[in-house]
């Protein structure tokens, strides 16, 4: 397919979208632009766009496809900024934002003109950010959803957009924005909320007893750890879904008191099924699937305390060229095995990392 692809923000979203679309239209022109030059630089010199604009209007011009891959509020202004240029007729306009009904909302400044915007969001990420972190991988059997808005872009404008992006390799979703809201305030925006809640709470009982800031590593630590996202991110996402989040947060509220019920009346039964039914339908989840929150692919290693034993570990799987995401010591204590844990970018490198590891040492690993 040829064509010029204009994307707005090459940070991790953009500059994947742009080494997928690159990868799948050999004969189309990537045209980038950031407000941080430096990232427009870096990704013109790696080769994941074609040129650099110097300036959205100068991008936008000539585009068939638009892409803003920004946050939420500085995709808003684009979009303002957007509907009062010339732009190419049959020119499609998406974003890449987490929220969809505000951004829609705002698009009607584009729809009034004749320009289709038809809104976006790759539930694909990573623990990494910026260009570097950039792979045309990054999206592959992860869920994309598309919130046209009713009435206003045709099914043959959503399939266009479709072929531009099948080198995602994603599964493409059609829904409302108002449903796409929803549905992420549930399974993502409304858990990151929690979770800086617990941390809240952890913190403030460390006025109490010291010791829970040290008893808190581990599984603490991990059951929240989406808690170490961007805060200008999530500040910008609560507010911009507060409506679900109000009404999520009184349906949490309603289930608190359900548990205070059962604690108040010592209902041992209660109690059971309560976590019976959390457990089963937990348990019935997907696990081969991209869910809206990047998943972590732990493994926890038994290494002995004596000089070169992590390095040793390391050094294996640099060999095996198995990427590491993160690394961390649970606990180490002279003469008592600590607990490495290393976590991956996929669940593929995690299988690979096990068996490197069986292969090459004696150590015993666990899946988390």
């Amino acid at each position: 397919m040829e064509g010029r692809v204009f994307i707005v923000g090459l940070g991790l979203i953009g500059g994947s979208l742009a080494l997928c679309i690159k990868a799948e239209h050999k004969n189309a022109v990537i045209i980038g632009f950031d407000i941080n030059g430096e990232q427009a630089r870096l990704a013109k010199m790696m080769g994941v766009i074609d040129e650099c604009a110097n300036s959205i209007e100068a991008g936008a011009k000539d585009a068939d496809l638009i892409i803003i891959a920004t946050p939420v509020t500085v995709a808003e202004k684009i979009i303002e900024q957007l509907s009062m240029f010339k732009l190419k007729p049959g020119v499609i306009v998406t974003d890449t934002g987490s929220t969809k009904t505000t951004i829609t909302n705002k698009a009607d400044c584009l729809i009034e003109k004749g320009i289709c915007f038809i809104g976006g969001h790759p539930m694909a990420g990573s623990h990494k950010s910026g260009i570097t972190a950039a792979k045309k991988i990054l999206f592959e059997n992860a869920f994309y959803l598309f919130t046209p808005r009713e009435g206003s872009n045709n099914e043959q404008d959503v399939n266009q957009l479709k072929v531009w992006l099948g080198g995602t390799k994603a599964k493409f979703l059609t829904v409302t924005p108002e449903e796409h809201d929803y549905l992420t305030g549930v399974i993502s925006h409304f858990p990151h909320l929690i979770a800086a809640s617990l941390v809240q709470q952890a913190a403030t009982a460390e006025g109490d007893s010291p010791l829970v800031g040290r008893l808190a590593a581990g599984g603490f630590r991990d059951i929240t750890r989406i808690a170490s996202s961007s805060p200008a991110m999530w500040r910008d996402i609560l507010l911009h879904n507060r409506n679900v989040l109000l009404d999520l947060l009184v349906d949490w509220d309603k289930e608190m008191q359900k548990v205070i019920s059962l604690l108040k009346s010592n209902d041992a039964n209660g109690i059971y099924r309560y976590f019976e039914e959390a457990k089963n339908f937990r348990d019935g989840l997907p696990t081969k699937e991209k869910g809206a929150i990047p998943a972590f692919y732990d493994l926890f290693i038994d290494v002995p305390d004596y000089p070169g034993s992590i390095s040793q570990i390391t050094g294996y799987l640099a060999r095996e060229e198995i990427n590491i995401t993160n690394i961390r010591i649970i606990e180490t204590r002279e003469d008592v095995y600590g607990v490495l844990v290393i976590s991956f970018q996929s669940e593929e490198d995690r299988a690979r990392a096990e068996n490197c590891i069986q292969n090459f040492t004696s150590f015993e690993t666990s899946l988390g």
